[in-house]
């Protein structure tokens, strides 16, 4: 019977032969250049240090949540949290997820129905895209931030549209024509959600509400795993659209709802962000270092993302061993991850990069392109 699954090896063998297999790795020692932490909030002793006051104080905080939030696990801890988030961010409310993976699924999988269509950014984080295949919905794209292309599609759609964009794209690192975006999503009533995984701490609390756009957004989604250097996730949005997916919203009602701990360390992360905003100040000297060195990227000017096209995966691949071999961790996005000739070097700038590293790290990538 076994012999039915041959498939899975093979596939799994062609990987493996183009040098594009997926496995686990400790992780490794070296610079940084390739994890979501902008800010160093995750390697942070201050904020360590604050937070196990927090568990000295509070131990029960570690315990388990012993349900769902619709059962046993609702606690005191996370409603608070969500009320703070909601009042922070100014919408009328907040719902929290334990990934920004988990609050995709949940709002795409269960706003639209199967007589709707969700128009995607065509580089959309992959959650939407699966959250799609649950919702029923008819999906179109548009082209990577491509406001007028948006605009064509939307135009000849009938019904209820919900529209999906990131702020901060975490593949090209470039910022959403957002002002554009939502001028056309209001002129044909189309429901924008906007996913600030990565622009959340870089930019303040995220581009919607740096540009006050609360209430021309049904929902943002705002990931705490990279800028805040904790884990999870909350969607702002309307009382009536968080009711709804209470109630309707597979991915939050059958979930077992985080330990309060978690809860506790995204309220803190919020007043640590506010109180050391010359953690972002730093992130943005090392970009313009980064940017002075004139490499050919896709990125934004002002983005911790710096991509480098390099559209062969041999020769991405050797560069990235060169890079490693004198010490820097950068990661290498393959086809079929990325189209093919899309091929790149994803850089994650931080702020505690120093520029002494910037340096010899671009030194090392201009020998190789």
């Amino acid at each position: 019977m076994l012999n039915n699954f041959n498939h899975f090896s093979e596939k799994l063998e062609k990987r493996q032969r183009e040098g594009t297999l997926r496995i686990l790795m400790p992780k490794q020692e070296g610079i940084d250049f390739y994890s979501n932490d902008y800010l160093g909030l995750a390697r942070n002793k201050k904020f360590q240090n604050l937070l196990v006051k927090q568990v000295l104080k509070n131990p029960e905080l570690l315990s388990g949540s012993t349900g769902s939030r619709l059962i046993s696990g609702n606690s005191s801890a996370v409603i608070e949290t969500e009320d703070f988030i909601a009042k922070e961010h100014q919408y009328e409310s907040a719902l929290l997820f334990s990934s920004g993976y988990n609050a995709n699924l949940a709002l795409f999988s269960t706003l639209p129905t199967r007589h709707d269509v969700i128009i995607v950014d065509d580089q959309i984080h992959r959650s939407v895209h699966d959250a799609c295949k649950l919702s029923h919905a008819k999906k179109l794209k548009f082209e990577h931030n491509n406001p007028g292309h948006l605009e064509d599609v939307l135009k000849r759609q009938n019904g209820q549209c919900y529209v999906a964009i990131e702020s901060l794209y975490s593949m090209d690192g470039d910022v959403a024509d957002i002002h554009e975006i939502v001028k056309i999503t209001e002129k044909y009533k189309a429901g924008l959600i906007v996913d600030e995984a990565h622009a959340f701490g870089v930019f303040g609390y995220g581009l919607i509400d740096q540009f006050n756009l609360q209430e021309k957004v049904l929902a943002t989604v705002l990931a705490y795993g990279k800028a805040l250097g904790t884990h999870g996730a909350a969607i702002v949005t309307n009382d009536v659209i968080k009711s709804y997916l209470i109630n309707f919203a597979s991915p939050f009602i059958y979930t077992t709802s985080a330990h309060d701990f978690l809860w506790m360390s995204i309220k803190k992360g919020y007043y640590f962000l506010r109180e050391n905003c010359e953690l972002s100040n730093e992130l943005q000297k090392n970009i313009k270092i980064f940017r002075k060195q004139n490499l050919k990227s896709p990125s934004s000017e002002n983005s911790p993302i710096q991509s480098i096209l390099i559209p062969d995966n041999h020769q991405l691949r050797m560069l990235k061993e060169a890079l490693l071999n004198k010490g820097f961790l950068t990661y290498a996005v393959f086809s079929p991850t990325v189209k093919e000739g899309t091929e790149r070097l994803r850089i994650c700038l931080h702020s505690f990069n120093t520029e002494e590293e910037i340096l010899e790290l671009t030194k090392i990538i201009k020998e190789f392109i």
